[in-house]
């Protein structure tokens, strides 16, 4: 089983991940894989000699094809999958403005009044947004 976990600080050659917990004036931004029937925060992989905070503003426009937006980084998450531990940074953004969705895996972005059901990862990103929800951003 996964659990996630809330590090004080990780290096920054071991985060390997950035996610984004998005807003769109009141509505949550979520995106829709073209090969999953599911949910997920717009985020993604590090490339190499990339910073982290570039990571993630690259994710995010790839994903949702945002335009103006804000990005506030929460801090560092970590997934221990049985032993095997896997870490990223996580940030909220607040966005204004959509552009096009770039033609890439997202089919879709979906703006939300309530959180999904359909999580592509229940594991982990439900605990993202709750992180999110009790620093009262």
């Amino acid at each position: 089983m996964l659990k996630v976990t809330f590090p004080e600080s990780v290096p920054d050659e071991k985060l390997k991940f950035a996610v984004i917990v998005a807003r769109s004036g009141s509505k949550w931004v979520f995106c829709k894989h073209r090969e999953r029937d599911t949910y997920e925060c717009p985020g993604g992989h590090r490339e190499p000699g990339e910073e982290i905070e570039q990571t993630a503003r690259r994710e995010l426009w790839e994903e949702t094809g945002a335009g103006k937006f804000t990005l506030q980084k929460i801090g560092p998450y970590a997934v221990d999958d049985e032993g095997t531990v896997t870490c990223g940074m996580f940030y909220f953004a607040e966005i204004e403005s959509f552009g096009s969705l770039p033609e890439l895996e997202i089919e879709r972005i979906e703006l939300m009044e309530t959180l999904p059901e359909a999580w592509s990862y229940p594991q982990i990103q439900p605990y993202l947004v709750d992180r999110v929800l009790e620093l009262g951003i």
